[in-house]
């Protein structure tokens, strides 16, 4: 097998090993271009879409230059939900197990909804890398259990999703007790205006990886519109979910309540579906992500909670029951699946009204091929737009008619007549234009 092209990076040798066990060759264009720039020490912004491996873009710099002798928190990660922070922590253990065992790497997950006093009691040792969730790690910190002012680097990840629940305040607080020259990472899919107070706060003069801005979601993700047309909506998502026999599927609503009555109604007809929205306890989310992650489920439905801060392995398909009036989660949402080049499926039960937001989609660069299901059998229909074009068409050519017949044509037929009856037919449409204004 060919060297692997992370050696040009130079990361330490355990980290190289743990890179061939990841089956990591070669670089997605955010590593490439984030990494030597990490390990340099500078802040940076990256915004890149979702599935582009941002998380190893900023593990591997920050585990390489860990000093393993100095038993003190030289890096804080911060994710807007249990399950990402849990998620990048399990990232980070599958590199450090490859460390050398006399010298380990300790690092730390502290999330909401675990007992807090018996991490403090776990902190007689202070870890090398934090990661968690704002609130929690602040709190350990108020208490002075978890001393942060070694750090020289904090992670900002999905800073968006950050900055909307809420959690964008608790990140100041905890970076404000850092060293002055911190190195400062933050991810995200968009970088909203009123998160750049934040970022001109810790960040001076921040380098900005802006990766594949005109590529909307992956190449090797397939998108599809299924019209709706008079059926019942629920027996038309089993169809096409029975014929597609997923490894693993996410159905999206808009809302916790369409989530619940969906996933009970699917129950009903015999599939194995769970479910994963904000209306769920820390306990449930925690025993539901096990089950996922234990394959125990072949379809979840769930809401944009998943489509952000939440990674879940092997999703195959994703359908979405109700298009987001926010069409930046469709984009969040397809990129569920296509994930580590692997191909997906996106697919749309669309109705009439959904059409305006199909549209401002397809302007976005995304291209829907159009099919529908009978019988458990797939076929492409024509192009949505067809029909109306076809009738605009028909429309003109009898109008053009009723109007040629208005035209008054010469006895005699002298040269230009042709083009003299063309304008008097421009000129009576514009009068019948202009008449129809005005009734």
């Amino acid at each position: 097998m060919n060297e692997s092209k992370f050696s040009k990076f130079q990361l330490k040798p355990y980290i190289m090993e743990a890179v061939k066990e990841l089956n990591y060759y070669e670089p997605t264009e955010i590593q490439e271009r984030v990494i030597p720039k990490a390990l340099k020490g500078e802040s940076i912004v990256g915004q890149s879409q979702t599935g582009t491996g941002k998380t190893h873009a900023y593990l591997l710099p920050i585990l390489s230059e860990i000093q393993q002798e100095r038993q003190v928190v030289q890096a804080v990660i911060t994710a807007p939900t249990r399950e990402l922070a849990n998620q990048i922590y399990h990232e980070i253990l599958k590199i450090t197990k490859h460390c050398d065992p006399d010298k380990p790497i300790i690092a730390r997950c502290y999330v909401g909804g675990t007992d807090k006093k018996r991490a403090m009691d776990k902190l007689t040792t202070q870890p090398h890398i934090v990661v968690g969730t704002p609130a929690r790690i602040f709190d350990l910190v108020k208490e002075n259990a978890l001393l942060v002012h070694t750090s020289r680097t904090i992670v900002v990840d999905e800073a968006d999703l950050m900055l909307e629940m809420g959690f964008i305040d608790d990140v100041d607080k905890l970076a404000a007790r850092m060293p002055e020259n911190l190195q400062m990472l933050v991810f995200s899919a968009t970088i909203p205006n009123n998160l750049r107070p934040f970022l001109k706060k810790y960040m001076e003069n921040p380098v900005f990886v802006h990766v594949d801005p005109n590529e909307k979601t992956a190449k090797n993700i397939s998108h599809q519109l299924v019209p709706l047309r008079h059926r019942n909506k629920g027996k038309l998502l089993v169809e096409i979910m029975t014929a597609f026999n997923p490894y693993l599927a996410i159905i999206f609503t808009n809302t916790k309540k369409q989530a619940e009555d969906l996933a009970d109604s699917l129950l009903e007809e015999g599939l194995k579906v769970g479910r994963l929205h904000g209306d769920l306890s820390p306990r449930e989310r925690k025993k539901m992500m096990t089950a996922i992650r234990n394959l125990d489920y072949q379809y979840i439905v769930a809401t944009d909670l998943a489509s952000r801060g939440i990674d879940i392995e092997g999703v195959s398909h994703v359908i979405h029951y109700e298009l987001p009036s926010d069409l930046n989660f469709y984009i969040h949402r397809a990129g569920r699946t296509g994930r580590a080049n692997y191909t997906g499926i996106s697919t749309v039960i669309y109705e009439e009204q959904d059409i305006p937001l199909i549209e401002k989609l397809e302007k976005m660069g995304i291209t829907f091929a159009n099919k529908d299901i009978s019988n458990g059998e797939w076929r492409d229909i024509d192009d949505r737009n067809r029909r109306a074009t076809r009738f605009d068409t028909k429309k003109n050519q009898s109008v053009n008619k009723q109007l040629m017949n208005k035209v008054k044509k010469p006895k005699k037929v002298k040269p230009g007549y042709k083009k003299k009856m063309q304008n008097e037919l421009e000129s009576l449409k514009k009068r019948q234009r202009r008449s129809s204004r005005l009734k």
